[in-house]
């Protein structure tokens, strides 16, 4: 096993340079037993209805008035406003309460880490949250509550308050970069990590499917935990098929004992 680094700055207790560090990758698989669809499973959302991708393409969204109106139409009614976290969300919870180190990287835009318990500080949203909104021009932020409230009473494609931009949810838009501050820090959790777990995700996205071939060949023990084969099984140590929310509360209850 190649020698390890350092772990990534946090604040886990004492001794907690020394613990082991357990990073968790999490996709959207993790939140759909919280009624949150996956997108591009089987029946995700993009192969049911392709066209539903213009509606969160950068430079369709700013280019048509249509689609940002569609499209806050379609925040209004996410699904995401009445979810709640699920079992495997708890698990990953009772797991960094229980003083191991962990660092949750989310490719998932719900916040639904955090409403388990999972500590701001230590989930890593890749994509965003799709509970603020941005303005693309001058980048005040506000949250979308009060941005639907707008909508709500009218305004179908609310503009900034601040300077009249256009806004969005807080969240990476297809054509858009992710941000490179949140990245680096994935990238030195996954190098630094002992453990590294990918759950509910294809690993088809990049760059955060190549954090899991990075930490296997930094060395830590990696675990794919996901319904469907992906790109990284070869590289797993352990490989699992069984249902999210009843394996990772397993898998992560062993880590602990």
């Amino acid at each position: 096993m190649a020698e390890r680094d350092s772990a990534p700055a946090g604040d886990d207790g004492p001794g907690s340079g020394t613990a082991p560090l357990v990073a968790i990758l999490t996709g959207a698989g993790v939140s759909t037993d919280s009624g949150i669809p996956d997108y591009r499973g089987p029946q995700g959302v993009w192969r049911r209805d392709p066209e539903a991708e213009k509606l969160v393409t950068y430079e369709c969204y700013m280019a048509d008035p249509d689609i940002r109106r569609r499209s806050w139409a379609m925040r209004g009614e996410s699904p995401v406003w009445q979810a709640r976290p699920n079992a495997a969300h708890e698990a990953i919870a009772r797991l960094e309460g229980s003083g191991t180190p962990v660092r949750v990287i989310t490719q998932n835009v719900d916040g639904l880490h955090q409403a388990a318990g999972v500590p701001g500080r230590k989930v890593l949203e890749l994509h965003g949250n799709a509970r603020s909104v941005v303005c693309t021009a001058c980048g005040a932020r506000s949250t979308m509550e009060s941005a639907l409230a707008r909508v709500g009473a009218g305004e179908a494609d609310p503009a900034c308050l601040e300077c009249g931009g256009v806004l969005k949810s807080a969240t990476v838009m297809f054509g858009q970069a992710l941000d490179a501050d949140v990245l680096g820090s994935a990238v030195a959790v996954a190098r630094a990590c002992d453990v590294f777990l990918a759950v509910g995700t294809s690993l088809q996205v990049q760059p955060a499917a190549s954090l899991a071939g990075l930490a296997a060949e930094s060395g830590a023990r990696l675990v794919v935990v996901n319904a469907e084969p992906t790109p990284y099984d070869a590289l797993a140590d352990e490989v699992v098929r069984e249902p999210i929310s009843e394996a990772l509360p397993a898998l992560l209850a062993a880590l602990h004992s």
